[in-house]
């Protein structure tokens, strides 16, 4: 009778070295190729805000000051919206976290409270919490 193949092989130790592969390690100079980047490259994640699939925006909806405008901006736009792939709540909250994350240590605290509080309004509004 043949005996079949396994597919699991062990693979023989590295004995501690890393597992990356020598063209993969990365320089500690800066950012890598941020010169040569033709222009089309950068800020991509303004452009997912602006053009995404997710929501059509409304203008200068993270820029307010009040989380409760905020989150009933984002729900109007949620359910007006004839290109979010998902439900609206999904949709929105989705738009709020990519932008606090996106933002990141650049958001000053008092704009992280604001949003962070916009996503609570977000889920009353929707009737999540």
């Amino acid at each position: 009778m043949a005996r079949k193949a396994s597919r699991s092989r062990k693979r023989p130790s590295t004995s501690g070295r890393s597992k990356r592969r020598a063209g993969t390690l990365r320089s500690s100079g800066g950012r890598a190729g941020a010169k040569g980047r033709a222009k089309t490259g950068r800020r991509w994640s303004q452009r997912v805000t602006e053009r995404s699939n997710v929501l059509d925006l409304e203008q200068g909806v993270f820029a307010q000051q009040d989380p409760k405008d905020i989150a009933a901006s984002l729900k109007r736009s949620a359910e007006r919206s004839k290109r979010r792939k998902s439900e609206p709540y999904r949709s929105a909250m989705s738009m709020l976290t990519f932008y606090i994350n996106r933002a990141g240590k650049n958001l000053p605290a008092l704009r992280q409270t604001i949003l962070n509080k916009a996503k609570h309004e977000l889920r009353r509004q929707f009737g999540r919490g």
